[in-house]
């Protein structure tokens, strides 16, 4: 059940030039959260920005009531959330939205850009859990956008792309080897990232009859259906990524 909560700003950590972890705590215990949702936070004390932001969790720590959240930084909301002392109290609408299907013992293969990668390391996690095969793809602009491989090494095969070739293969996501292996046999495949790279991901999965789910990187300003930004045309009309997403079977949206 969603709520709506004060919570302190346990630590930041900065990955890179533009990107940090940010880590909540609360004295209540954590909400049941599932892979695939997402919070609603209130970026405090800063003229100009008065919309929430929305973040797919990074991790959840249950034994010591915190959560955290992967921020790219991408404008003045996440810059100034990326400034805040420890101890500051942050508000937090979670958790929202649905989750990512959790098959057993399957074929799977996981592919993340960018922001993306934010949902799986708790997705990566549920689908071990479960005993499924996973395979994770990230990609990049260069090595400093490659982030949390160790972490996503605990679950499966990892695999990266990188633009400018300074890791992994040369070239976007969809330009990794893999997806023209005639052994190219999964199951399902989940995509987050930038739109194009997951319509791309989309068409792959389509063309090769394989199940996809994306997880939409929308702007979502309320996460309750009311302010209507997050609109989304699918084969049966127009829905709210906040409230019916953001993760959807791609066969299922107009793209």
């Amino acid at each position: 059940m969603k709520r709506i909560e004060d919570l302190s700003v346990k630590n930041i950590s900065w990955l890179n030039s533009n990107s940090y972890v940010l880590e909540l705590s609360g004295t209540k215990a954590i909400p049941d959260i599932l892979p695939g949702n997402f919070a609603e936070i209130r970026v405090d004390h800063h003229p100009g920005v008065f919309l929430r932001r929305p973040f797919s969790y990074l991790d959840v720590d249950e034994k010591n009531n915190s959560i955290s959240f992967f921020v790219k930084v991408v404008g003045k909301g996440s810059r100034k959330l990326g400034t805040l002392e420890k101890g500051e109290l942050v508000n937090v609408i979670h958790p929202l939205g649905n989750a990512f299907s959790i098959p057993d013992n399957k074929k799977v293969l996981i592919t993340g850009g960018g922001s993306g990668i934010a949902p799986f390391i708790m997705l990566g996690r549920e689908l071990k859990s479960r005993g499924n095969e996973i395979t994770i793809i990230t990609g990049g602009r260069s090595s400093e956008d490659i982030l949390f491989s160790e972490e996503f090494k605990a679950y499966g095969e990892v695999l990266c792309t990188t633009e400018d070739g300074s890791l992994g293969e040369k070239g976007i996501l969809t330009e990794h080897p893999i997806f023209t292996k005639d052994n190219f046999d999964f199951d399902l495949i989940y995509t987050c990232g930038p739109e194009g790279m997951m319509k791309a991901v989309a068409k792959i999965a389509r063309d090769k009859g394989i199940a996809c789910e994306a997880s939409l990187e929308h702007l979502m300003a309320c996460g309750f259906g009311v302010c209507l930004c997050c609109i989304q045309e699918t084969t049966e009309g127009n829905k709210c990524v906040c409230t019916e997403g953001p993760v959807f079977n791609t066969n299922d949206l107009k793209w």
